[in-house]
């Protein structure tokens, strides 16, 4: 593990963003709420900040943080079929929480996965990226 002991605490947030493809059919269901296993945004809410949580119980070598806030997100893409899911993630620390919000991302799309799999296999987790990163020495990174 990197030693972050001699770095200053400062307010640091992490954005990212993954998006899931589905069958039109399965867009549907889960607007309407009546998937076989419940309200599937909601799950996949709660699922995205455990996730955030727990990622340095995931992830070797990362850092345990003191999470201060961690939002999950989700907008329609109804022309492609996909459901675009987005973490923000705070702390004020040594080190960032990029890998909190890619972590809080992923979790939430594998949640809806899991809940609508018995309805679509051929769903598919694609893009997940950083797409802003503020805070620490190295300062602001936008993905273009």
């Amino acid at each position: 593990m990197v030693d972050v002991g001699q770095k200053a605490d400062t307010l640091r947030e992490a954005v990212a963003r993954g998006e899931v493809e589905m069958q039109p059919q399965t867009a549907a269901l889960i607007r309407s709420g009546e998937a076989a296993k419940g309200d599937v945004l909601a799950a996949a809410r709660i699922a995205g900040i455990m996730g955030a949580k727990r990622t340095s119980d995931l992830i070797p070598l990362c850092h345990p943080i003191p999470l201060t806030g961690v939002d999950v997100r989700f907008e329609w893409n109804e022309a492609r079929n996909r459901l675009v899911i987005e973490s923000a993630a705070r702390t004020v620390g040594k080190t960032g929480v990029e890998m909190e919000a890619l972590t809080a991302v992923t979790v939430a799309a594998l949640t809806v996965y899991d809940m609508c799999k018995a309805v679509d296999r051929g769903m598919r987790i694609e893009a997940v990226r950083l797409v802003r990163k503020t805070g620490g020495k190295s300062g602001t990174y936008e993905a273009e």
